[in-house]
């Protein structure tokens, strides 16, 4: 037995058959990147592949009967994946897998056309932890609904296809930019001029506003809107770009959404691909960028409404069978980065390479904000992980005293359900293309895996 402790490359750790998985692995992945750019998208994405895999859509209230594999679709935004087991869920609880599909982007404001010398914009209002300056002079594509009067919703999606145009936030030129380089980042880069370019041809015939009419007279023609209909619309700006493979050997992959939906693909794969007797309960979260907050955030009573369903279909106490469930918070963490070493203690921190990394805790500080997990949980974990060889380390979310995060673990364990959070390491995180590691990517899955069994 080895008495120290030492990381592991998960790279240098694969024959050349783990290598071909991982990559085939991660093609799947790359193709849930591009077709799931928003929290709708990947609901949507994901009840295609539940849906093939045999699974039911679910209706609050019913019985669920051992066995069954049922999918509950919450207003189109979050989505609760459930595998009723034969095991005895009084001794062993429910397996709770949770990611979260929404990522940091620009919502468009709810009167959001305006025009200005002759250009036609789009009004924003950012959404989760951004640095503003990342997303001036990249390609933009808008994606959502527009909910209609009429009770008809309309999807957009424009700007991913090779066809499509795109959109566009302006940045001043260096030659003119003096003034703003003497200010700090906040200052120098205000929210309020986070405006896309959608338009600049005339309608003809019209004196005022001329271009704004001639970009709602073309947003008429193709959806068949008004410019009233933006308020009630839910549309998103997000990076015109596809998961690509990075690295002349493809070790690592970029694209934007990384977070979180770098550990949603895993977790369902996971539960579509992993034998067990275990009922399993497998969520994809909203807002969690912004709280959690709303009845499609991990604060709304939902997830407690399914497991007390579960709890009255197996006859069992529900506070009993809380007790007895294990979660893992599948969240993303940050990876160290040479690059900026000192937002880093190295010993303590997730590397991109060396698998899945477990967060015993998050918060800021003195852990302000954080579940904290036990340490016989994480024991137990440990465990499970060794015997399906999954390859993990411990991470950490920065130097202490310097910033820090929290994720959905507190509000799954204020449930009395141990809870650890677990992801894959992250460099870029929050930036408009996030880069992650295929080895990390599969690691995940593999953990996730053992984790159900």
């Amino acid at each position: 037995m080895d008495i120290m402790y030492k990381k592991k490359n998960a790279y240098a750790a694969a024959d050349s058959a783990e290598l071909a998985r991982i990559t085939e692995y991660c093609e799947g992945y790359k193709k849930f990147l591009d077709n799931g750019k928003t929290e709708r998208e990947t609901v949507a994405e994901t009840i295609k592949l539940v849906a093939a895999a045999g699974y039911k859509p679910y209706a609050l209230g019913d019985k669920i009967a051992k066995g069954a594999k049922l999918y509950y679709d919450n207003r189109g935004k979050s989505l609760f994946v459930l595998r009723a087991g034969t095991a005895d869920i009084a001794k062993n609880g429910v397996r709770i897998l949770v990611a979260h599909v929404d990522s940091p982007r620009l919502d468009l404001k709810q009167v959001p056309l305006f025009e200005k010398s002759d250009i036609a914009y789009l009004k924003t209002h950012y959404y989760g932890g951004i640095k503003k300056y990342q997303w001036l002079t990249i390609p933009l594509a808008l994606h959502g609904v527009v909910a209609l009067k009429s009770g008809k919703t309309v999807n957009v999606a424009i700007g991913e296809k090779d066809s499509d145009p795109v959109f566009y936030i302006t940045d001043l030129l260096p030659h003119l930019s003096q003034e703003i380089n003497s200010k700090t980042i906040a200052e120098g880069f205000q929210a309020e001029n986070l405006n896309l370019v959608i338009g600049g041809i005339p309608a003809r015939g019209e004196d005022k506003d001329a271009v704004k009419k001639g970009v709602m007279a073309l947003l008429n023609e193709k959806y068949g809107i008004t410019e009233e209909d933006f308020l009630s619309a839910e549309l998103e700006a997000v990076p015109a770009v596809k998961a690509r493979d990075v690295g002349i050997d493809r070790a690592f992959i970029s694209s934007y959404g990384h977070d979180d939906r770098v550990c949603a693909y895993p977790e369902i794969t996971a539960t579509l691909q992993t034998d067990t007797d275990q009922t399993v309960l497998t969520v994809l979260a909203d807002k969690e960028e912004i709280g959690s907050e709303g009845n499609t955030g991990m604060q709304c009573v939902l997830i407690s409404d399914i497991l007390d369903a579960v709890a009255a279909s197996y006859g069992v106490n529900p506070a009993a069978l809380r007790a007895k469930s294990q979660c893992i918070s599948a969240d993303v963490t940050a990876a160290y980065d040479p690059a900026y070493a000192s937002a880093f203690e190295e010993n303590n921190v997730g590397k991109v390479g060396y698998g899945v990394a477990m967060n015993k805790y998050t918060g800021a500080r003195g852990k302000s904000g954080s579940n904290d997990a036990s340490a016989e949980y994480i024991a137990r974990l440990r465990a499970a992980f060794e015997k399906d060889g999954v390859i993990w380390q411990t991470g950490e979310l920065g130097r202490v005293d310097l910033g820090g995060g929290g994720t959905v673990a507190k509000y799954i364990s204020k449930m009395n359900i141990d809870t650890v959070d677990m992801g894959v390491p992250v460099l870029s995180m929050h930036a408009p293309c996030e880069l992650v590691s295929k080895v990390d990517v599969y690691q995940a899955h593999k953990a996730f895996s053992a984790f159900i069994k």
